[in-house]
């Protein structure tokens, strides 16, 4: 076992540990805000886990996720956006961490990488990660100022 197997394993269990305590236990709100920050912990670890394992194509999995978790996030806020307009989540600081978690994931690989497309790569996804979390958990607390749903 090497140290991103390790960092993957701390990410997985601990984090997603909680993400999906979150998603099975407590009211809608806290439920849907878990929903969104276990897709960027799994992200993250599978970025971890493509470093550890030396496998390029665990990015690729980890690109997808980055582009349809937090669509399937904003679907889940429109579609329950009645409800959670009632009890609006609050999961500020949950989704902080997770932003530094995935941040300090890409900022690690990428250094690890060195220069090349899969440093691209990398990049791509850890903007998709961290810009749709933070998207769709802004979307989740009652959307963005000035902008009305049809």
């Amino acid at each position: 076992m090497n140290g991103w197997l390790l960092a993957a394993a701390v990410v997985l269990t601990g984090g997603l540990g909680a993400a999906l305590w979150g998603v099975a236990t407590g009211p809608l709100r806290r439920r849907a805000v878990a929903q969104n920050l276990a897709t960027v912990l799994v992200g993250s670890g599978l970025l971890l886990l493509a470093q550890g394992y030396d496998r390029p194509s665990y990015v690729d999995l980890a690109l997808v996720l980055a582009l349809l978790g937090p669509v399937g996030t904003l679907v889940f806020a429109r579609l329950l956006a009645d409800d959670l307009a009632a009890d609006p989540p609050r999961g500020r600081a949950a989704t902080w961490a997770t932003v530094g978690v995935a941040a300090a994931t890409v900022v690690a690989v990428s250094a690890a990488t060195g220069p090349g497309r899969t440093l691209g790569k990398l990049l791509v996804t850890g903007a998709l990660l961290i810009g749709g979390n933070l998207i769709a958990s802004r979307a989740l607390s009652g959307g963005f100022g000035g902008v009305r749903g049809g």
